[in-house]
């Protein structure tokens, strides 16, 4: 049959075929529609190729037919099938919920962009590194370019008003050992040894360790701290523009007072932890002071001395560079200060804690155990 204004339904060989003419566009859908409402046939044939014109509205109507009725298309032009397909395409179902994903899949995700991040992190750190060291090498050609002031201030601030805290710190872990250790030691008659255990844990690794941590968490957020709301506040942009370079102003500054007082920090800490361990063995093992101080030197050796003092600048330049790394990452608002922050401290311990492993595998096989 001729779909016009006027149809009249025609059957060929058990079919109804629906013959449309002229322009197949929003201006007639309607009526069409109603016309094809009363034809009543199981098979339909939708023959296209006396059409014009066809425009969005009627390649549903013709999808309607097919998807509803599943009639067959036949005689559409190639512009015609395309627009027919768009359409087709469209009349999805919109998924409002995300499908769940596996727990596998979910699980190797994460581990990938963690593993991503990682890497991306590590080469950010080593390029910093690099930029670091050839801001050194320009103070040194130019000394007036460094900033005594600044360091001195820095001076103050990771050394000398840490001294409390890793003191405290220190003196509760040199306790906390003796303690342990000597309810251990008892049970084999040997509690003399404790000495022996507080000492050398404390020269050779708790020392450092713990004041590295404690200065990761307290002066290694507060660089990241500082230099994101410099960062965000365009500072440092503005010192770009005036020729002040960020890195020798802000950066080095930071990481030179770190290096220079976590080696201090780090003696400092084992000798208030062996304070704290010999006032336990005095009043609770009954070793007087004089014989503590005596089994000491005689069981610690010079070189657990010279790993805490290798050991500590290394430590402090990998947590002011972590602090320093990070708080210059600060992008877009105040929330990513906190997150900076956040990881310049994780990152900064857990290279401590890796380092010195590698260090504690080094000293070993060059005989200093």
């Amino acid at each position: 049959m001729t779909v016009t204004a006027d149809f009249n339904p025609s059957f060929e060989n058990d079919r109804c075929v629906l013959r449309f003419s002229g322009n197949l566009t929003i201006l007639r859908v309607r009526k069409l529609s109603e016309q094809l409402k009363a034809i009543e046939a199981d098979k339909l044939v939708v023959d296209l190729s006396e059409v014009e014109r066809m425009d969005t509205v009627g390649a549903w109507l013709v999808h309607k037919l097919e998807r509803d009725r599943g009639a067959q298309i036949v005689g559409a032009t190639e512009e015609q099938q395309l627009l027919i397909e768009h359409v087709t395409q469209a009349d999805r179902p919109v998924k409002v919920h995300r499908e769940p994903e596996s727990a596998m899949f979910v699980v190797f995700g994460e581990m990938g962009a963690a593993t991503q991040t990682a890497m991306k992190t590590m080469v950010g750190l080593v390029g910093f590194f690099g930029a670091l060291l050839i801001s050194t090498w320009n103070i040194i050609r130019h000394p007036r370019r460094f900033r005594f002031n600044a360091v001195v201030q820095r001076f103050d601030v990771v050394g000398v008003r840490a001294l409390f805290i890793i003191g405290l710190m220190s003196f509760l872990v040199g306790i906390v050992i003796a303690q342990q250790g000597a309810v251990q030691l008892r049970q084999f008659g040997a509690e003399v040894f404790t000495v022996n255990l507080v000492g050398r844990s404390a020269i050779k690794e708790l020392g450092v360790l713990m004041t590295a941590i404690m200065v990761a968490g307290r002066s290694g957020s507060a660089f990241a701290a500082q230099l994101g709301s410099m960062k965000l506040n365009e500072e440092v942009d503005a010192m770009r523009t005036i020729g002040v370079s960020p890195m020798e102003a802000l950066v080095f500054p930071r990481v030179f007072a770190t290096v220079m007082m976590m080696p201090l920090l780090g003696f400092y800490s084992a000798i208030i932890a062996i304070i704290g361990g010999g006032i336990f063995c005095w009043i609770s093992l009954e070793i007087p002071p004089i014989t503590f101080v005596q089994r000491i030197r005689e069981i610690v050796p010079m070189t657990d001395l010279y790993q805490n003092l290798i050991k500590a600048p290394v430590f402090g330049m990998i947590i002011a560079m972590a602090g320093c790394y990070q708080g210059l990452q600060v992008e877009g608002n105040a929330e990513e200060v906190g997150l900076r922050t956040t990881t310049a401290v994780v990152q900064g311990i857990f290279l401590v804690i890796v380092l010195d492993a590698f260090f504690a595998v080094f000293f070993t096989s060059i005989g200093w155990l």
